[in-house]
């Protein structure tokens, strides 16, 4: 994208807080699909509004958890907050809900045709407790992010696993009951650690290979796969997600869906008033 006045103005941001606050528009493309006080019990006094910035600069600035600013609410409350949605699965409701709406923004159908799918192996913490493995082609010892993307390059499905599965293996996870939501989905494609029946037979829908020449040299953008690459590399700009911290798979799972959520927000209150 060339910058000039207009794409400058167009992605300028209210610098007034954090760069990771969210600004009224992409509050109010969130906000309706986060869980209602209950009705019984103590009101809520916690400002919902207050817990997500505080997630996303989390997210974005890789802090821990109790090094959270004065300024947004008791770090154990957020945390308590971002526990409780990924557990009754509200990241990833908020995650398709923007999702559909991305589609319908760029006059898409619901349902892609194609989806891409890849995996990125990632260096686990000290504190990582199970799902930890060693993937001996990338010699890295932690975790296996493993996405399909459509051609926007949102994420259809995520899911996160040993290092140690082979590509061809995660698969079988990955795609796993992607045509029960997707159901025109047509094609798979994928680089050549898909190759094989193996993997094949983990796809519910034919998978193409799209590998690098052999007379090519240097840096070659590969049809469709750079689309993949470049999810990962949306989901890099968060340093929470430059490397996974977390104790558990389901809680680096949740912040993938975070920083998708993040990032389609953006988008969405770019274009589409509120």
């Amino acid at each position: 994208m060339v910058w000039t006045p207009d794409t400058r103005r167009d992605y300028a941001r209210d610098r007034k807080g954090y760069a990771s606050a969210m600004t009224d528009a992409e509050w109010h493309k969130i906000q309706p699909h986060l869980p209602r006080p209950a009705r019984t019990g103590r009101p809520r006094t916690t400002c919902l509004r207050s817990v997500v910035d505080a997630i996303f600069y989390l997210l974005q600035s890789g802090c821990q958890w109790d090094m959270l600013p004065k300024d947004f609410p008791p770090w154990q409350t957020v945390y308590r907050y971002f526990r409780d949605w990924r557990r009754n699965r509200t990241w990833e409701r908020i995650h398709d809900e923007l999702y559909q709406a991305i589609r319908d923004l760029e006059g898409r159908e619901a349902s892609p045709a194609l989806a891409i799918i890849d995996a990125q192996s990632t260096k686990t913490g000290p504190d990582a407790r199970g799902d930890v493995g060693f993937d001996a082609g990338k010699n890295v010892k932690g975790r296996k992010r493993h996405i399909v993307v459509d051609i926007l390059g949102m994420i259809l499905k995520a899911d996160v696993h040993s290092a140690g599965i082979q590509d061809r293996d995660g698969a079988a996870l990955a795609l796993d009951k992607i045509t029960a939501r997707f159901p025109f989905i047509e094609k798979v494609v994928a680089d050549g650690a898909y190759a094989g029946p193996i993997a094949q037979g983990n796809s519910p829908r034919p998978i193409e290979i799209v590998k690098r020449s052999d007379a090519a040299r240097g840096f070659v953008v590969l049809p469709k796969r750079w689309i993949v690459e470049r999810t990962f590399a949306w989901i890099g700009i968060n340093r929470r997600l430059a490397k996974d911290f977390e104790r558990f798979s389901e809680t680096a799972l949740a912040f993938i869906h975070t920083a998708m959520i993040k990032l389609m927000s953006r988008r969405l209150a770019r274009y589409v008033e509120f």
